[in-house]
């Protein structure tokens, strides 16, 4: 342990004095400007570069910021031009002029155009940057990648620097759980699993570009100790009709069709877009697990094995519309509707060894589930922009509504030796109704006061409402089927009103800060109905946070971060329900269940725009972790979600890309993470803590006669869990397109764990408990797909809403 923080201590050290090998330059020429589009709405994160007017080379370069502002310092002289590009626009250049120490030029308003993408006009890019790395976020580029013709968005996620999805669907950001999703700029509503299921369902070449927010600013909810996550989609850019169809299926085992229709029409002030995906998803999970447990005769060994075959059918639907009041208002309406219908059919088999009986005894057990599940949403959006200052206010009001039916029934036959005609017989049925009301409303104003600095304040308030009742019921031998203690109603509300205050701002040109402070009143109440318990809670917190950007020169650049953030239970987990795995293995509910709080630091060390260093650090208090307990007499074991009395990371993080050929470009990544996680568990108290890493590189080659391939390699170092610790295993994916008929059709194959090396291998060894298990789900496979783009009429932009929910992403 005095290694790794001695580790941590010189990296931390090296990185804060990196800034005393740059020398501030004294005489410097300054470039700058403002890049819009033809409608005047500023263009963020735009490309900004100085040509070299004689040899076409890079000189100096810089990335608008949020508002399209840009500048450039230099100490060269020679002539150049200005280029300011961005996808989904052709590119400006102006006219060649000198450029001297001393030079003071203003642009002034900076003017990009739409791209027309009519397929005629459609042109294959090459070369693109596949990670852009801007002072308070990262971009991963999406578009025209080619596992993004073949795959789902949640496949993409999983691919970004930093984010590593498990096999649950679950996403883990910088080594920890909590990253809050957004879709274009909205919070996604939705649980863990209804996130996955949807993300599943869509099409990744329908996304344009994945933002990673590792610690965001109070603009945001405070909800998501883990960072924010944005996912961008293409913007719709044709007037009159644009879209595709596309078809494909994944063989992993099972076959896995899929299939999508995205529309886009424009006519006057009315921009409209929708589209319609039906996913199929399912894996085999074969799983073996191993218990010891200690006996006064001595140690009872439980050896299991089982397959777990899931197939989930999934349609989505997702329409937007969108009117312009007039040149400085609009209103936009957004609907989403699900329907999801899943089944899980679970086949074990334990061999159950006693110390002293000789014979080996087993346990058959069979537990068939499906479920339905549908959801409604609803965004109203309004904005306006107030001044040509850029004073902007908007507001948005959400109403979602879900509901979720399961049954399952674990059929279980025990019997010992030979004898299986003398078997017992028992069953367990499990019904489990759930629904969740949730209204927001929100509230968001934006003020320039004065050259660089800005206040944005807001309001907003949500309410919501779930009510689960699960009901149990037992039949042994045959018999009918009786009530089950276990069986509960549990109705729980949760009121949050929050407001926020920020200011951006500069020291100096080379020294920008922002600081932001968020209040959030929380009043919940639990009520289980079947236990006649209420737990009530009410709690009021600030969540402050802190930016700063220090341009030490052209090429480097540092910036800082801090802040405060929360993270609330999932509703289903504050139910004290019992739910049975197995007759060995029982899954339960925490009313007591807190929230989780965790302080958030990070330092960002970027070198020529593209090469990052990050350090990071964070503790969290009260952090939810799974956990195991046995009991030796029954010899079950019980697992539920606790929390701990506090964890620990600190992060090193490298992005490094590397162009080996013109035609062959890689991303590289390296990340270290030290965990430590403390807590009182029962009577044992565990303090547990390891080194770990994650390596992945990228590589895109661009072949002749216009094959793209793509391949990727991930491996993830041995790592711990809580009570538990996971082995290492890594992967490699890759996949290649073609595109014919001038880019109407596109052809792709991606093929995903390619060695099947995809393997969880992990062992919990903490007090009585002494388990391992190893499982692979059917990763292996090759996808399919066939996709054909339309479009007829000319360039527009349709304006998008953002809405406000992080409520809906505790569904779980």
């Amino acid at each position: 342990m005095k290694t790794t923080n001695l580790l941590f201590l010189t990296l931390f050290t090296y990185l804060l004095g990196i800034s005393n090998l740059a020398a501030a330059d004294k005489d410097v020429s300054v470039i700058t400007g403002t890049v819009t589009d033809q409608n005047e709405q500023a263009v963020p994160y735009a490309n900004v570069a100085l040509i070299d007017a004689t040899s076409g080379n890079l000189v100096d370069g810089a990335v608008s910021d949020e508002n399209g502002q840009f500048l450039i310092e230099s100490t060269k002289t020679v002539k150049v031009k200005l280029v300011v590009s961005s996808i989904g626009f052709t590119a400006f250049e102006s006219e060649v002029f000198q450029l001297e120490p001393g030079l003071k030029k203003d642009f002034g308003q900076v003017t990009v155009q739409d791209e027309m993408t009519g397929l005629d006009e459609v042109t294959v890019r090459s070369s693109r940057p596949e990670i852009i790395i801007e002072p308070d976020k990262t971009t991963i580029n999406v578009e025209g990648t080619v596992m993004a013709e073949g795959s789902n968005a949640l496949d993409v996620i999983g691919r970004s620097p930093g984010i590593y999805v498990d096999q649950d669907g679950i996403i883990n950001l910088n080594g920890r759980t909590g990253a809050t999703v957004m879709i274009n700029d909205r919070l996604t509503y939705m649980s863990a699993t209804d996130l996955a299921n949807f993300l599943r369902s869509m099409p990744a070449d329908n996304i344009k570009s994945i933002e990673v927010i590792n610690n965001p600013s109070a603009r945001f909810d405070a909800e998501g100790s883990a960072g924010v996550i944005n996912i961008k989609l293409k913007k719709n850019t044709v007037d009159g009709m644009f879209g595709n169809i596309q078809a494909g299926a994944l063989y992993n085992g099972q076959w896995l069709p899929n299939t999508g229709v995205a529309l886009n029409v424009k006519k006057g002030k009315w921009s409209t877009n929708a589209n319609l995906n039906y996913n199929h998803y399912g894996n085999f999970n074969d799983l073996e697990i191993n218990r010891n447990f200690s006996l006064p005769e001595g140690i009872s060994n439980f050896s299991q094995d089982s397959r777990i075959t899931t197939r989930n059918k999934n349609l989505f639907f997702n329409g937007a519309a969108n009117y312009e009041i007039n040149e400085n208002q609009n209103i936009s309406l957004n609907v989403q509707a699900s329907d999801s219908h899943d089944s899980d059919d679970n086949s074990s088999l334990t061999d159950i060894i006693t110390p002293g009986v000789s014979d080996i005894s087993y346990l058959d057990s069979q537990n068939d589930s499906k479920g339905t599940g549908n959801r409604i949403f609803a965004n109203l959006h309004y904005d306006a922009k107030l001044d040509t200052l850029g004073t902007k206010i908007s507001s948005d009001i959400d109403f979602t509504r879900m509901n979720s039916d399961s049954e399952s029934l674990l059929t279980n036959r025990q019997w010992t030796g030979d004898d299986i005609a003398q078997a017992m017989n028992s069953k367990i049925l499990t019904l489990n109704d759930m629904y969740y009301n949730i209204f927001t409303a929100k509230v968001d104003f934006v003020k320039p006061v004065g050259k660089g600095n800005t206040i944005e304040t807001g309001v907003k308030g949500s309410w919501v409402k779930s009510d689960n009742n699960l009901n149990l019921s037992k039949s042994e031998e045959e018999g009918p089927f009786e009530p089950d203690p276990s069986s509960n109603s549990f109705i729980y509300n949760e009121n949050v009103l929050a407001a926020y205050l920020s200011y951006k701002g500069k020291f100096s040109e080379k020294l920008g800060y922002q600081v932001g402070l968020r209040g959030e009143h929380s009043d919940i109440t639990g009520n289980s109905v079947t236990l006649n318990q209420v737990n009530n809670q009410k709690y009021f917190n600030l969540f402050p946070s802190a930016f700063l950007q220090h341009k030490i020169s052209d090429n480097y650049q540092i910036v800082y971060n801090v802040n405060r953030r929360i993270t609330r239970p999932n509703y289903r987990l504050l139910n004290p329900f019992v739910y049975y795995i197995d007759p060995l293995t029982t899954e339960t509910g925490n009313p007591n269940l807190k929230p989780q709080y965790s302080n958030n630091f990070e330092m960002n060390h970027v070198v020529k725009g593209a090469y990052q260093f990050t350090l990071g650090y964070s503790e969290t208090e009260d952090a939810f972790m799974q956990v195991f307990v046995q009991n030796e007499e029954d010899r079950t074991t019980t697992t539920y979600t606790d929390n701990f009395d506090k964890t620990r990371n600190a992060n090193f993080r490298a992005i490094i890309p590397v162009d080996i050929k013109e035609w062959w470009a890689t991303s590289n990544m390296v990340q270290v993470n030290y965990n430590q996680y403390k807590s009182q568990i029962g009577d044992d108290y565990l303090n547990n803590s390891n080194t770990s890493f994650m390596i992945r590189s990228q590589h895109n080659l661009t072949l002749p006669l216009g094959f793209k391939v793509e391949v990727m390699g991930i491996y993830l170092g041995p790592q711990i869990w809580g009570q538990g610790e996971i082995a290492g295993f890594g992967w490699v994916d890759a996949g290649v397109t073609k595109s014919i008929m001038k880019d109407k059709i596109t052809l792709s194959v991606n093929g995903t764990d390619l060695f099947r090396t995809q393997v969880i291998k992990a062992d919990i060894d903490f007090a009585a408990i002494d388990t391992n298990f190893r499982q692979y789900r059917s990763n292996q496979g090759v996808r399919f797909t066939l996709k054909y783009n339309f479009s007829k009429g000319e360039s527009f932009r349709v304006k998008s809403s953002s809405g406000s929910a992080e409520e809906r992403n505790r569904l779980d």
